[in-house]
């Protein structure tokens, strides 16, 4: 297909190394399993260990783009991969006690390389083709996710939960090698001089109607500073509020409405086939709607995504059901997969070069927002008032809806999208940077 082939052979093969390394990172889903069994912690022990992994995290991504603005995404992602990836491959040989700190620090190195993985692929992919990139490298991540819990239940019962923490280090290790080898060092981004010099970006922007030389850092009269440049581009603040708003409420689905399904007479089993639809639904149709979709304007995309989440919970108020929760997951997962991939791109194309990490650090922060606050604040309105969960977490997914559609009118008179932006990018400029983005069709 047409969209496929503007995906670069660079991110083909990040996302093969995304795959593989998904397959193997499953050890965030038997934490609570393994300290309260082998390592022998009472479950508020655990529960303190899993939720300092989740501000790790959460710290990790928001920080992570800093140090890829800074120094290099590539350096960022080989840095926090290898430092996670042996701190996970170690966590079998060390003390109990040192979980506390190790898990933590594990988990902020896998933020730092998430934030830098994306960023990665924003400066690889030209404007107007980011879409259908970023849903590349998704569709391998949720490959990996599909098949990587059934080989770590088989490897747990098998032989132990020890291994599981072997493979997810060498996993990450291993992704380190493959996108040291196949993304070459100029493509990274670089170190940006003090007066605020372009980092590396293939293709031509546009930054304060200044054209930028593709390749060759550029010295601007005047770079702005973060916060300058997200109150130039008001829609994208909005959108990360109403991320932040949409993660909570998404991530129920990992932590009330299981414990909601129990208390209905719904067995686990139920609840892991509707995952399994819900994982299923995501490989199959997410790239082909981002292909389908490329040309649209992305926020009203989004937007529908959003208010697809909230009508997932609406549906819940219809009563407890087993085709209720079957047409709630459908919708959900129509909704994820309209929302995520064109906001990751939106943050991409609107980010100036030299801060294009931090915003995309900032879109995963938001993202993942829900991992520290869905199970806190659910859980505490589930005990307290059950019957307002439901409409409360389609409310607020509305309300972030709607929010993205107003963001988009606030730039509608600054900036107009253009569907096909960048596709009469400037010729890559070095050998080595045409060889990193070459495109080339999957097999």
């Amino acid at each position: 297909m047409r969209g496929l082939r503007d995906v670069p052979r660079a991110v083909w093969l990040l996302a093969g190394g995304t795959f593989v390394n998904m397959t193997v990172s499953v050890t965030f889903a038997f934490l609570f399993l393994y300290l309260t069994g082998p390592r022998g912690l009472d479950s508020g022990q655990a529960g303190l260990v899993a939720g300092a992994g989740g501000a790790g995290l959460l710290a990790g991504n928001l920080t992570g783009g800093f140090f890829g603005d800074r120094f290099g995404h590539r350096r960022a992602l080989l840095t926090s991969a290898v430092t996670g990836g042996l701190l996970l491959a170690a966590v079998p040989l060390l003390p109990t006690p040192a979980l506390f700190a190790a898990l933590p620090l594990a988990q902020y190195a896998s933020g730092v390389q998430r934030a830098a993985n994306a960023a990665l692929v924003a400066v690889i992919v030209p404007e107007g083709q980011r879409r259908q990139a970023f849903a590349v490298v998704r569709a391998a991540a949720n490959g990996g996710f599909t098949a990587g819990p059934l080989l770590g239940a088989l490897v747990a019962t098998r032989l132990s939960y020890d291994w599981l923490y072997v493979a997810d280090g060498l996993g990450s290790v291993g992704l380190a090698w493959w996108t040291a080898r196949v993304i070459p060092a100029r493509v990274g981004g670089v170190r940006l001089p003090s007066s605020g010099a372009g980092a590396v970006r293939p293709g031509s922007s546009r930054e304060g109607g200044v054209r930028h030389d593709p390749v060759r850092p550029v010295r601007p009269v005047a770079a702005p500073g973060l916060w300058a440049a997200l109150r130039a581009r008001p829609a994208v603040p909005v959108l990360l509020g109403a991320i932040v708003v949409a993660d909570i409420v998404y991530r129920q689905l990992y932590t009330t409405f299981p414990v909601y399904l129990a208390d209905h007479g719904q067995d686990t089993g139920v609840y892991g086939a509707l995952l399994a639809v819900n994982g299923g639904v995501l490989l199959c149709l997410e790239l082909p709607a981002a292909l389908a979709l490329r040309r649209r304007a992305p926020l009203p995309v989004v937007a529908t995504g959003l208010l697809l989440v909230a009508a997932g919970y609406g549906v819940l108020l219809a009563g407890p059901g087993a085709g209720v929760a079957v047409a709630m997951m459908t919708l959900l997962t129509l909704g994820e997969l309209l929302y995520k991939t064109p906001a990751t791109a939106y943050v991409a194309d609107r980010a100036p070069a030299h801060l294009q990490g931090r915003f995309q650090s900032l879109y995963a922060g938001a993202s993942i927002t829900g991992v520290v606050l869905a199970a806190p604040l659910g859980g505490a309105l589930y005990q307290a008032a059950p019957g307002l969960l439901w409409p409360l977490t389609t409310a607020a997914a509305g309300v972030a809806g709607c929010a993205v559609l107003v963001g988009a009118r606030l730039e509608s008179g600054r900036t107009a999208w253009h569907p096909a932006a960048g596709a009469a990018a400037e010729p890559l400029a070095t050998p080595v940077l045409r060889a990193a983005t070459r495109r080339n069709p999957p097999a």
